[in-house]
């Protein structure tokens, strides 16, 4: 059996051997950079988004929500204002973002879903009118946006 006075001698030999070790931890810990990097991709391939639109394409009921395949864009990340090639209805067929979940910009509105509007191959919006606000800082970017922002019913 072992005595108590051994168990504190034990101890004691645990706890300082364990001292010096986790004593240079701290130093090890300021001198590593971890790198926690938040994913901020906005939208991305196999994104799920919602066709805000009334287009015949984008309203009839579907088992699958709509998907991204592709973004047209450098990093393939897109955010307000970029165009995207959807999945839809066993389609493809190009959109337009006019609003997605992460934060953007300051001061530019977050929307609760990723939403998108039909557009043709020249551009022009498929549907004839926008259910959701649309944020205003399309008016402010480059390409042409005017006739998606004249079928909004309201800007953010």
């Amino acid at each position: 059996m072992l005595s108590v006075s051994r168990v504190k001698m034990a101890f004691a030999q645990l706890s300082r051997s364990l001292s010096r070790t986790l004593g240079d931890t701290p130093s090890l810990i300021l001198k590593r950079q971890f790198s926690v990097s938040v994913v901020r991709s906005a939208i991305q391939k196999m994104t799920r988004v919602r066709v805000v639109d009334n287009s015949s394409l984008g309203n009839t009921p579907y088992h699958r929500a709509p998907r991204v395949i592709h973004v047209y864009t450098k990093n393939g990340i897109g955010k307000v204002g970029d165009k995207v090639l959807l999945a839809i209805k066993g389609q493809k067929k190009k959109a337009l973002i006019v609003g997605h979940k992460m934060p953007g910009q300051p001061m530019n509105p977050r929307f609760d879903s990723n939403n998108v509007v039909l557009i043709e191959e020249n551009g022009n919006p498929t549907g004839t009118r926008i259910r959701v606000p649309v944020p205003t800082q399309l008016r402010n970017l480059e390409g042409d946006y005017s006739k998606v922002l004249a079928i909004a019913s309201s800007f953010v």
